[in-house]
């Protein structure tokens, strides 16, 4: 079968509505342009650091910072406790599903500001979400930018299965600029070693897990993933970035391996 070219796709587009099967065949071989192909984003966890406040916030600025001069960074800021507490109380309030991904997102756009004036006289600026088109701008320039890492569905957040909770947080919004701006990591910085099979806080027979491809971990249904499943499933279909690794921010050190490479927590694999 002759594969599709892109004079065919240009037809289909003309032709086909969104959904037919020859029109995405084609597009799967147009080109991929990857626009930060040298950048690496990272995700500063909102419960896992920022609500921990300075003693754990500062030395990973500190290592962030060191490690800007041989690394194009995209610092992504969860929402933590705080938007827990605000999706329990919107969701009280029977509200639905596109309204808590508003809440959440101002929560996660919080944190990104507090991290922002922590960073602000090296020069790193936030990037609110109407200005990601500034982004390659802002690394150009200074090597780092901050962004609130709730993805922008807003009131289009897909409607979960079960309950309102937005399916698509902040773990989905990150990898997602990892994978539109084609970028070379995708780093979690948790208050964890990686994965494990249970919770290690509570359940003192849980095992780390090294590495894992994303079939075999929602295979396994873990009761308490450190990452959201909405995250897993966009891993499991993007095209550019293939692995994403969660590592402990709270082990001086940790961060600085992952961005060298170097397999420090556990890795997910597509």
């Amino acid at each position: 079968m002759t594969a599709p070219t892109s004079s065919d796709l240009a037809s289909l587009l003309r032709t086909r509505s969104y959904d037919d099967a020859a029109l995405a065949a084609a597009s799967v071989d147009a080109p991929d342009h990857a626009v930060l192909p040298e950048a690496t984003v990272v995700k500063v966890g909102g419960q896992s650091l920022m609500d921990r406040g300075a003693d754990a916030v500062l030395p990973v600025v500190e290592e962030l910072l060191a490690a800007r001069g041989q690394h194009q960074l995209l610092i992504g800021t969860g929402g933590g406790t705080r938007a827990r507490h605000a999706y329990s109380l919107a969701a009280e309030l029977g509200l639905p599903t596109g309204v808590l991904s508003d809440v959440g997102s101002a929560v996660a756009g919080q944190n990104a500001t507090m991290l922002g004036y922590l960073l602000a006289r090296h020069g790193i600026p936030v990037v609110a979400p109407n200005a990601f088109a500034s982004l390659p701008l802002q690394v150009a320039e200074v090597g780092a930018a901050i962004f609130a890492g709730m993805p922008p569905y807003g009131m289009w957040q897909r409607v979960p299965g079960e309950g309102v909770i937005p399916p698509y947080r902040t773990d989905a919004g990150c990898f997602l600029v990892a994978e539109t701006y084609g970028c070379k990591q995708m780093i979690y910085i948790k208050d964890e070693d990686g994965l494990f099979t249970a919770n290690p806080k509570n359940d003192s027979s849980a095992t780390f897990i090294p590495e894992i491809t994303v079939d075999e971990l929602l295979a396994r249904d873990l009761p308490d993933l450190v990452l959201e499943r909405g995250m897993l499933e966009l891993l499991r279909d993007a095209r550019r970035v293939r692995s994403v690794q969660v590592i402990n921010g709270l082990v001086p050190g940790r961060i600085t391996a992952a961005l060298a490479g170097e397999h420090v927590g556990t890795i997910i694999s597509a």
